[in-house]
C-alpha cells in the first residue's frame, strides 16, 4: 500500500467515525425544539444524558392550578415531596419540569429524584432504578417566582403503564406551592431530605396531590409524538378511582400504544378541575387560568406536539356568571383552534355532555348546551370532533347521562364512562396536520 493509500484509508476510517458520533450526538439531543431553559437562561443538559437514538415525547403532564391552600408562608420547607405520576409510554430517559408558577418568591430545590416505583401506588422505589436530577449540571435550583425549570436528562429504563416517583426537598420556606388539586392519585411525603431513599418508610404523609412537577419527558422509541387533551373535571378524571388511571385519557393512551390504526402518540392530560374557555379564576397569575389563558404553557409548551383535544365549554355555562351565549363560547373554541393551527397543529374537540339531574341544571342553560353542541356538529369549530353526547346520553331523556355512565352527581361520567369516551373516539382523527397561519 503506498503512503498516499494509506492516507486515504486513514482519512475514510475517520470519517467513518466522525459520523458514528454525530449520530449518536443526534440520538441524544433529539427534540422538538422547545426545550426551556433552567432559570438563570441555560439550555439543561446532562453528561450522563444516554447515547441512544428515540423520540423525547410527553409521558405525563398536570397543569398548575392555582397556589396550595395553608402553604401561603412555609410551603413544603423541611419536607421532601414525592409525587406518584403514571406514565402511558416508557423510554430509555426521563426529564421533569418543575413549577413555581404561583409561587410569592424564589423556590429553593437543594435535592431531586426520579425513580420508577417499585409497585403501582407505592412509595418505594424499584431495585436500582433511583437517579440524583440534575438541573443545569448541578444537583439544586432555585426557581423565580412565576417560572418553571427543565431537569436535565438521566439514563432511566422506564417501563410504559408504570408509576414513576418523583420527589423533591426543598430545606427554606418558599411560600405558596404550586400544586394540581385533582390527581386521583395519592402522593407522599417525609420530614427532613429523604430525596433518594428507596425503602419509602419515612413516607408517612399522603395527599391526594400533585406539588411541583408538571410534566415527565421520556426519550421513546414507542412514541412518535404527543396529542395533548386540553380539558377540565371530565378530563382531569374527577370521580374516576383514585390509583387506577381511569381517566379516558389514560384509555386512550392505551388504545394508541396498543397499535390499532391510530398514530404513534403518547397522550398527556392539561385538565383542571372547572376550567372554562373564556374565564379565569381571581388572582395574580389567575388561579384556574381559562383555556385561552393557558393554551401556550399547556399545550405549546408540552414536548413534540403532533395534536390537540380540545373538551372545554360546560363550565363556562354551567358555573356562575354562567355564559348563556353559545356564539361566545363557539368563538372561543375556535380561538383555541387558531392558536393551534399557528403551530399546525390539528384541533379534535368534543360536544359538550348532558347534566340534567345535577343541581347546577337550568332548561335555559340546557339550550345553550344544545346551541353549542349543534355548531359543532356542523364542522365550523373543531378539524374533527369526538360526538360524546351522543355516546354517553340516555337515549330515552337526551339531557341526561346513561345511568351506567354517570358517576351519581349527573354530570361527570363512572369509570365505565370514561372509558366510553375513549373507546367512540376516532383515533384517526389525530392523524395529519394544519396548514400552518402566520
Amino acid at each position: 500500500m503506498t503512503k498516499r493509500h494509506g492516507y486515504a484509508l486513514l482519512a475514510a476510517i475517520v470519517a467513518v467515525i466522525v459520523a458514528i458520533s454525530a449520530a449518536i450526538y443526534v440520538g441524544v439531543a433529539a427534540d422538538d425544539g422547545a426545550r426551556t431553559p433552567v432559570a438563570d437562561g441555560r439550555t439543561p443538559h446532562n453528561s450522563a444524558a444516554p447515547a441512544s437514538v428515540g423520540t423525547w415525547v410527553g409521558a405525563w403532564s398536570a397543569s398548575p392550578a392555582g397556589p396550595e391552600p395553608g402553604t401561603e408562608v412555609n410551603g413544603m420547607a423541611g419536607r421532601s415531596v414525592r409525587n406518584v405520576v403514571h406514565v402511558g409510554v416508557g423510554g430509555t430517559a426521563v426529564r421533569i419540569t418543575l413549577s413555581n408558577l404561583f409561587g410569592q418568591q424564589p423556590l429553593s430545590i437543594t435535592h431531586a429524584s426520579v425513580a420508577v416505583a417499585a409497585t403501582a401506588n407505592n412509595a418505594a422505589a424499584a431495585t436500582d432504578t433511583m437517579r440524583r436530577l440534575t438541573f443545569g449540571g448541578r444537583p439544586s435550583v432555585l426557581v423565580p417566582p412565576g417560572q418553571q425549570v427543565i431537569s436535565d436528562a438521566v439514563r432511566l429504563l422506564i417501563p410504559h403503564d408504570s408509576d414513576v416517583l418523583v420527589t423533591t426537598y426543598t430545606p427554606t420556606p418558599s411560600g405558596p406551592v404550586t400544586y394540581h388539586p385533582h390527581a386521583r392519585q395519592i402522593s407522599y411525603t417525609a420530614e427532613g431530605d429523604r430525596t433518594e431513599d428507596v425503602s419509602g418508610v419515612p413516607y408517612t404523609g399522603q395527599t391526594p396531590y400533585w406539588r411541583y412537577v408538571t410534566a415527565l419527558d421520556v426519550l421513546s422509541n414507542e412514541s412518535d409524538g404527543t396529542v395533548v387533551v386540553l380539558g377540565d373535571s371530565l378530563t382531569d378524571g374527577v370521580t374516576s378511582t383514585i390509583g387506577e388511571n381511569r381517566r379516558w385519557t389514560d384509555v386512550l393512551g392505551d388504545r394508541l400504544r396498543s397499535g390499532s390504526d391510530g398514530p404513534r402518540y403518547s397522550v398527556v392530560n392539561e385538565g383542571i378541575s372547572g376550567n372554562r374557555v373564556l374565564t379565569s379564576g381571581l388572582g395574580r397569575p389567575a388561579e384556574n387560568p381559562s383555556g385561552l389563558v393557558r393554551f401556550d404553557r399547556d399545550v405549546l409548551g408540552r414536548t413534540n406536539v403532533k395534536a390537540v383535544v380540545v373538551v372545554l365549554g360546560v363550565n363556562d355555562i354551567l358555573r356562575t356568571p354562567h355564559e348563556t351565549d353559545a356564539a361566545r363560547i363557539t368563538a372561543g373554541l375556535r380561538g383555541l383552534k387558531r392558536l393551534a393551527h399557528a403551530r399546525g397543529l390539528r384541533v379534535v374537540g368534543a360536544t359538550l355532555m348532558p347534566f340534567h339531574g345535577h343541581r347546577g341544571y337550568r332548561s335555559d342553560l340546557e339550550k345553550t348546551r344544545q346551541a353549542v353542541n349543534a355548531e359543532i356538529r356542523s364542522g365550523k369549530v373543531f378539524d374533527a370532533y369526538a360526538d360524546f353526547d351522543k355516546a354517553l346520553r340516555d337515549p330515552y331523556n337526551p339531557r341526561r347521562l346513561l345511568s351506567r355512565y354517570d358517576s351519581g352527581d349527573h354530570l361527570h361520567p363512572s369509570d365505565e364512562g370514561y372509558e366510553r369516551m375513549a373507546e367512540v373516539f376516532d383515533l384517526n382523527d389525530l392523524k395529519g396536520t394544519a396548514p400552518a397561519q402566520l
